[in-house]
Order: structure tokens, then sequence, then C-alpha cells
């Protein structure tokens, strides 16, 4: 069956994620090849699409920073999350004179302690070992530590404990944060099943910042607020980690 602009093209690839398939497309001159390709689950797109958007991002911050600063995502505050957050500094990063943290879009978890660690530990000592270049003390002997400058990323997106990151970070004056304030969207709740199948959340645990405020419902500021204008994404730009970038830059001045 020929494929139009009115077909459905996920529906004919249907009982097919995996498997080798065979696609014939025809050319604006009207000649047709064969193209294998193997589909795969909407999960895995998914992943695809966020990679590919970190990796931009990454590319994006490089270029206008002159090279100079390097780019983390955190997707949420998951355990994986955090091992790929080791794996970005260890391989991207150390060589940068600093690096900017994105938070945006992060809906929470519970490794922002752990996170945060990584980025407030500072240097002490400098190793150097017989044909290897200085080395961080901290990192020579295995802990986890950036000792660079940073700067943070948030937007209305970051959700629960990429709120409490926020605050940590703001409390602990690791750098500047730059973005909109978060949804204030971050109490511990837990749930039970009801006899109909339904499931009850209740409020279990209470956070409050430094001051006694309630997270819930109060928003984490930001140092420079920056929105984002609509098409920024089409038109390859991105007002938040331009700011970023120019005030990390002009820290490490």
């Amino acid at each position: 069956m020929a494929v139009t602009r009115s077909t459905n093209f996920d529906s004919r690839l249907e009982y097919k994620i995996g498997k080798r398939t065979v696609v014939t497309v025809a050319g604006a001159d009207g000649k047709t090849r064969d193209v294998v390709v193997q589909p795969i689950n909407w999960a895995d797109e998914r992943n695809l699409v966020y990679r590919d958007w970190v990796d931009r991002n990454r590319d994006y911050v490089l270029k206008i920073s002159g090279g100079r600063l390097g780019y983390v995502h955190m997707y949420d505050m998951s355990s994986d999350s955090l091992q790929k957050l080791y794996v970005d500094l260890d391989a991207e990063n150390r060589s940068h004179d600093g690096v900017v943290i994105d938070l945006r879009d992060n809906h929470g978890g519970f490794v922002n302690a752990y996170a945060l660690d990584v980025f407030s530990r500072k240097p002490y000592l400098t190793m150097t070992a017989r044909d290897l270049p200085p080395a961080a003390a901290r990192s020579a002997l295995g802990q986890r530590s950036l000792e660079k400058p940073t700067i943070l990323v948030i937007n209305r997106h970051s959700l629960s404990d990429a709120e409490d990151f926020t605050e940590g970070y703001r409390t602990m004056k690791l750098g500047e944060v730059v973005g909109e304030p978060t949804a204030g969207w971050i109490i511990y709740t837990g749930g039970t099943s009801l006899v109909d199948g339904t499931v009850l959340r209740m409020p279990i645990i209470r956070i409050t910042d430094s001051r006694g405020q309630d997270m819930e419902m109060n928003p984490r500021p930001v140092d420079k607020f920056v929105k984002r204008d609509p098409g920024e994404t089409i038109q390859k730009k991105d007002s938040q980690l331009d700011v970023a970038v120019a005030e990390l830059l002009k820290q490490l001045q």
C-alpha cells in the first residue's frame, strides 16, 4: 500500500519493534529505493530524543563560551541520573574552567544531597604521581568532586527534589541561579489503594527551608530571571543558557 501524507506511518510499523523492516521510499524524481529500518519502542525513542537534546545543549554551551565551559543536565533525581551525572562530569567536564548545571524540566526524586556533595566539595591538596599530570586529591583518592565554578539553570517545570537541590545550591552559595522560579511543588506523599481500585495520596512529610518557610507553594527564586521566548528552539537559541554562560564567564574573570 502506498504511503501518502495522510497515512499513519506508525500503524504500518506495528508488531515490528526490533525486527528488520524494509521500507520502499520514492524520491522527488519518482524513483524508488528500499531502506532497511529497525523500529524501536516509544521509551527508547524518547531516550534518544532526550540524549540528542542534551548533546545539542552541551555543544551550544561549548560554542558560546569559546570552549571554556562544560554542561550537565539531570533528567530527574533518581539513582540512575546520579550515576549518569558522575559519568558526564568525568568524561566531559574535567578539562573545562566551569560547568553549567541544568535542572530544567527535572521532576524530582531523592538524590539531591548526593548530587550537591559533588559540587560543594572544595579542593585542599593536589597530588602528582610520577609520569602523570597533577590531580585534585579528592578525585585521585576516588571521591566524587568537581571542584570547579558552576552556575545553575532552572525553570517552572523544575519540581520536587529539583527544588530541594536548588535550595541547597543557594543556601550553600555554590553559585548563581538563572532561569525561572521553580514550581513550588515539594512535599512527600504516601499512597493507599481503595476498594474501588483508585489510589488516595496523602502528605506524610513536610519540607521547610533553613528559615522555616514551607517549600510547598513557595517556588525557589532565581538570581537572574530569564524566560525563553516562543520559537527559540527552532531558531537554535536558548536565552537561559546564554545568560548562564555570560554570568559564569564573568565570574571566572
